[in-house]
């Protein structure tokens, strides 16, 4: 069976809306770019390696729209990313999109329910199939407690609106931190797992 791992950017305050760009997601009116400031040396390398230590890519309509538009056209100096991006396997969730996708080696998810979707994917698959954005996908697998790790990357920003991961939920989400680090800018690369009860798997 595969881990699913959420790979994120996210403020303070658990916003995740159009991090990189302005114009990345302006549901709401909502202004985005806020992340970039944050990024130093250490944070880059971070997220090429959870990039790189993926042996696959689940992607919601909108993020996979944005990536399919620039990795394959990358720049000669973003080939470190655009290579493994480009290469291997691509899953997305989409009830809008039609098979077959573009961008190679992507491969558009069946049915109407998300969840059962990528329920029978960890079924199927093994090692680790990275979830990078797609904020609504993730909020979706967060109440079907279907992710077992977040790699997120907190800024030391407050932005008080804006789509966040953690909102909404039925019950608490236990975790257990892993792993973390502060980055030059005061930013937080943390790693958690999530809290199963004993005997679950």
């Amino acid at each position: 069976m595969a881990n699913l791992i959420a790979d994120e950017f996210m403020s303070l305050d658990g916003v995740a809306q159009a991090p990189s760009y302005p114009d990345e997601d302006p549901d709401g009116g909502f202004q985005g770019g806020w992340h970039t400031t944050y990024l130093d040396e250490q944070s880059l390398q971070w997220v090429a390696g959870n990039v790189t230590a993926a042996d696959g890519y689940l992607l919601g309509r909108r993020t996979y729209e944005i990536f399919a538009a620039h990795w394959p056209n990358a720049a000669p100096e973003e080939q470190a990313l655009a290579r493994p991006l480009n290469e291997r396997p691509k899953y997305v969730v989409s009830t809008t999109l039609a098979a077959p996708l573009p961008w190679q080696n992507s491969q558009l998810l069946p049915g109407p329910n998300a969840a059962d979707a990528v329920r029978a994917l960890k079924a199927e698959q093994d090692g680790a199939i990275h979830v990078i954005g797609s904020t609504r996908l993730v909020q979706t697998l967060i109440a079907h407690r279907l992710i077992d790790e977040f790699r997120l990357m907190i800024d030391p920003l407050v932005i008080g609106a804006g789509k966040r991961f953690f909102s909404d939920l039925q019950a608490p989400l236990q975790l257990n931190l892993t792993e973390h680090t502060v980055t030059s800018t005061g930013a937080i690369l943390a790693s958690y797992t999530l809290a199963r009860p004993a005997g679950s798997t």
